[in-house]
This record gives C-alpha cells, structure tokens and sequence, in this order.
C-alpha cells in the first residue's frame, strides 16, 4: 500500500503546495494532473502484466527464468513510456479546443511539458517496480519511493515559493521537482539492482537472457487488457474533469482536491489488491486455486475495512478539508458537497479494484476490458453528463455518476472471477 500511494503522492503534494500558492495554478493543476492519470495509470496498468508471470514462475521454482522477463518488460515498458509521451504532446497541442478557461492555458501548457518528459523514466521505474512485487519483495520499492517523495516535497518547497535562492516558479516549480523525483528514484532502484546484493539471485541471469518474440508477445498480451482496463477506469474521472472545465475555475480546483482525496483512497485499496495479485499468481502456479478464491476473499473484506476506518472521518471533517488545499471558501464549500457522493462508492470501488487484480494474478485480463467498457465509458461517463449538466446539479452530479460506474465494476469483476476459478478448478 505504501508502494501504490507513493506512486501518486506526487501528484498529490503538487496539489496540496501549489494551492496554497495561487487558486489558479490550483485549477490549472487540476486539469493536468486529472488527464496525465489517465497517461500515467494506464502505463502502470501495462507494467502490471509482468507480476503474474513472475510470481508463476516464483510458484514453479523456475527462478532463473525471472531475469529475462524483467529485461523483456524493460523494452516493453520503454517503449509505452515514449508512446505516452507522444500522446501527451498531442494533448499539449489540443489545449486550446478543450473549453478549459483561457487565463488558465499558460500555467497548464508549462506544466503539463514537464510532466510530459516525466513519463519514459515513470515506465522504466514501473518495470522494477513489478518485477520486486513479484519475487514478493514490495519493501524495496517502497522505500525508494520515499525517499523520492520526500525530494518531491523538498522541490516543490524550494521551487514553488523559491527558498534558497531559487526562482519562484510556481506550478511550473512543482513539474520540475516531479521530473527529479522520478529520475531519482529509477537511479535508485537501477543502483539497488544492478550494483547490490539485494537481487543477487537475479541478477546473475539478467546478462545471458536476451529480447525475444516469445517474451514480448507475453507481456503485451497480459498488459494491455489491463491498461486498457485501468486506464477506462481513470478515463472516467479524467475526462469529467473536461466537463468540470466548463463549470469554471472554482469547480476545477475542487474537483482537484476531491480528485487527490480520491487518489489518495484508491491507492490504498490497490496496494492491497496488488498483494491479492501477487498471492493469486503465485498460487496459480503452484496448482492451489482454492487458495486464490481464499486470498481475494481475504482482500476484499480488509479494502471494505479501510474504507469505513477512512470514510467516517472524512464525512466528519468534509467541511474543513477543503481548506488544507486552498484558502478560497467558496472552493472548501464545494469539496464539502462533493465529498458526500465520493464516500458513496468507496465500497465498490474496493470491490472493482480487489477483484480486477485477482483476475491479473489469474492471468484473465481480457474480460477486464468489456467491463470496464460497460462500466466506466457506457455507464459513468454519460450519467456525469447527464446528472451535472442536464439534471443541473453541477460539479456534486458530476460526482454522483462514479458510484453507478465503479459499482457495476465490482460486481462485474466479482463473477468473472467465480466464474474463472470454477472452470479451471
């Protein structure tokens, strides 16, 4: 969990320094971090497709097979990272035809540059970060993270308000110590690798495995149902933030807080069901699936525990939340409105988000995708136009789609697992 949280803890400093800085670089925050998780979460979903590979192979005893998986995914990866980059470009030259507020376009085209050259040194991380996840050895990563996190903050510190010195650049101050922070922490797990005892056992083989069809054909047909999954999914919330765009600025920047609040609650629930993967997986190579049904079981009811052990405080403190973020009190009132339908979906979004990680571990993403297209793009996307425009409810009907969406997901998700685990039983 510590893993998953650190991997949008960045996003989620930015958002917390930056608003205390200026409202509108709030907004202009909101709208790029909103569509580059989308970039961002969908890369993530591809490196995931080497976790259940290698902890099959850990289940089989066929360790010396795991190094050449991991250069595999290297490749793999790196070459995402450079197509999402690509297609953040093309978003950088789009911003104009987006209806976003035009006082707004300067401090989001500089912003979203930075974050942009951020993305092949995020994919190549990702890679490491799965392969540690899947010799069940997530502690490593975690702490990398951090230590990067906590030279994020340290950056935005010194280059958001200009301590030390340094010129005070604002938002734009906030994307370049993002960008440092991630080649900082691909430096470190590279180092940890390639020049430690900690990966001996692996490491040994990484040099005599080679780049072939066979392996790359494998990763790319396990990650891209699940980026195409997840990346649905965030679509759902990335591209209602177009839709908040027309509400206006305050509506963008609340939207931002509830969107890192959310952030913050998903990660939890998929650090723990990125465990249930790794359980599942390894299960499933040792022969066990009675375990894996066990396992998901398991993960479930501790995601639905997080979120009653979360959600209560936060329905309590709903009305000052909003001004950790930004001192604006006409923004903290619409993040206390909007927290009311955010705390309606948090059980099924931990069902969606523990039983889509089974079916990784299970090997089964292909299904994954049509629900997620049922879900997110038939059932949510509408319903938020639907509800915050037409109905006039605004940036609250916005919101009050996401339980509809992510619900039907859980559900979804929920059978197709039984129904996995019983015809391979």
């Amino acid at each position: 969990m510590m893993g998953q949280l650190s991997t949008i803890v960045m996003g989620f400093a930015d958002t917390l320094m930056v608003g205390q800085h200026s409202t509108s670089e709030l907004a202009a925050a909101g709208f790029v971090n909103n569509t580059m998780a989308l970039l961002l979460v969908s890369g993530m979903g591809f490196s995931y497709g080497l976790t259940p590979v290698v902890g099959a192979l850990l289940g089989e005893g066929r360790v010396h097979a795991i190094a050449g998986k991991l250069r595999n995914d290297l490749v793999a990866c790196s070459a995402v990272g450079l197509l999402l980059m690509l297609l953040a470009g093309c978003l950088l030259a789009a911003l104009p035809w987006l209806g976003q507020p035009e006082e707004l376009l300067p401090l989001m085209r500089s912003y979203l540059l930075v974050l942009m050259l951020s993305l092949l040194p995020q994919m190549a991380f990702n890679a490491y970060k799965q392969f540690s996840d899947g010799v069940k050895d997530t502690a490593m990563p975690m702490w990398i993270m951090i230590v990067s996190n906590i030279a994020n903050v340290l950056g935005n510190w010194l280059l958001i308000y200009g301590h030390w010195g340094l010129p005070e650049l604002g938002l734009l101050g906030a994307g370049l110590a993002t960008l440092l922070s991630r080649l900082l922490q691909l430096a470190l797990m590279v180092g940890v690798f390639h020049f430690t005892s900690h990966y001996e056992p692996y490491r040994h083989d990484f040099p005599k495995s080679h780049i072939n069809r066979a392996d790359q054909w494998e990763l790319q047909r396990l990650g891209w149902p699940v980026a195409l999954q997840i990346g649905m999914e965030t679509a759902s919330f990335s591209f209602s933030a177009i839709y908040v765009g027309w509400l206006g600025a305050n509506a963008l920047a609340a939207h931002q807080v509830v969107m890192s609040i959310s952030q913050f609650f998903f990660m939890l629930y998929y650090g723990l069901s990125a465990a249930v993967a790794v359980q599942v997986s390894y299960y499933r190579g040792k022969g066990e699936l009675e375990e894996t049904r066990k396992v998901a079981a398991s993960g479930v009811q501790l995601c639905w525990l997080i979120a009653l052990c979360q959600g209560i405080p936060l329905f309590l403190l709903r009305n000052k939340i909003g001004f950790l973020f930004t001192p604006s009190p006409d923004v903290a009132a619409l993040v206390a409105l909007t927290i009311i339908p955010f705390l309606f979906f948090q059980f099924g979004d931990a069902m969606q988000s523990t039983y889509a990680n089974a079916l990784r571990g299970m090997a089964c993403v292909k299904a994954m995708v049509w629900i997620a297209f049922v879900a997110y793009i038939v059932i949510s996307l509408p319903l938020g136009y639907l509800f915050g425009f037409v109905c006039g409810w605004g940036l609250f009907g916005v919101w009050m789609a996401f339980p509809f969406g992510l619900t039907t997901a859980g559900l979804l998700y929920y059978k197709e697992f039984r129904k996995d685990t019983a015809v391979k039983r």
